[in-house]
C-alpha cells in the first residue's frame, strides 16, 4: 500500500517505537466495561511521531481501550496488563470499513542495522510491514510471555531515510486484530530462508482459514 504525503514530526531517526510517549488524556469508566477508556484522542497525543490511516485516508483521532467492533480501527491499548510491554501497545484492527488499519512513520534507519524486530500478538489475517512502498517479509524469531517476536530483513535500507508502515489488512468475516509493541532495529541478521518459508506458511494458513470460512 502506498500513501500520499505523510504528516509526521520532522526527525532524523524514528521515535516512540515502544508507544510509551502516549498521553490518552482524561479517562472514562463505565459500569460493566472492564477498562478505563478515552474516545477521540488526537493522534498527536495518543501516538506521537506516528500517522494513522484507514485505507488511504489519514485519521486525526484514535481511541484508547475502545476499539470499534468489526470496524477498521487503530486503538491505543493499556492498563491492567493489557499492553504487551510497558504501559501501552497499539491494536491494529483490519475490519470491514476500510482495506487496512495502518500506522506510518518516517525517519532514518540507523546505519549498520540488519533487521527490524517487533513484538506482536498476531491476528487471524495478514499484517503487512512496508519500508517505503515495498512489503518486507517477516517471520517469528522468538517468543515472550505474551507475545511473538518477529523479524524482517531491512539491511538494504540501512542509513536511508524511509517510511515504515504496519498495516493490518481487512480479513472478513472476522476482525484481523494485531497488537504490536517494542519496534526496534538490530545489527543482527534475520535468516532470509526462515523468513521466506514462514511467510509462505502464514499465507497458506490464511488461505485455509478463508476456505473454511466460506464452506
Amino acid at each position: 500500500m502506498a500513501f500520499a504525503a505523510v504528516s509526521v514530526h520532522a526527525q532524523s531517526t524514528f521515535q516512540n517505537l515502544d508507544f510509551e510517549l502516549a498521553d490518552p488524556g482524561p479517562l472514562t469508566t463505565t459500569p460493566g466495561y472492564p477498562l478505563p477508556y478515552a474516545e477521540n484522542v488526537p493522534v498527536a497525543n495518543a501516538l506521537p511521531y506516528w500517522s494513522v490511516y484507514y485505507g488511504a485516508v489519514q485519521q486525526a483521532e484514535v481511541n484508547y481501550n475502545a476499539p470499534g467492533l468489526g470496524s477498521t480501527w487503530v486503538t491505543l491499548m493499556g492498563g491492567n496488563g493489557i499492553a504487551i510491554d510497558g504501559n501501552y501497545s497499539v491494536l491494529l484492527q483490519g475490519g470491514g470499513t476500510a482495506s487496512a488499519a495502518s500506522i506510518v512513520q518516517s525517519g532514518t534507519i540507523p546505519a549498520g542495522m540488519q533487521s527490524l524486530l517487533f513484538e506482536a500478538q498476531p491476528g487471524l489475517g495478514v499484517l503487512n510491514v512496508l519500508v517505503g512502498t515495498q512489503i518486507v517479509p517477516f517471520a517469528a524469531v522468538g517468543t515472550g510471555p505474551n507475545y511473538t517476536l518477529y523479524g524482517a530483513d531491512i539491511s538494504e535500507w540501512a542509513d536511508d531515510p524511509e517510511q515504515i508502515t504496519f498495516s493490518a489488512l481487512e480479513a472478513p468475516p472476522y476482525p484481523n486484530n494485531w497488537t504490536i509493541d517494542d519496534i526496534t532495529f538490530s545489527p543482527n541478521a534475520v535468516s532470509e530462508p526462515s523468513i521466506v518459508t514462514l511467510t509462505a506458511i502464514g499465507g497458506l494458513l490464511f488461505g485455509v482459514r478463508k476456505w473454511f470460512a466460506r464452506h
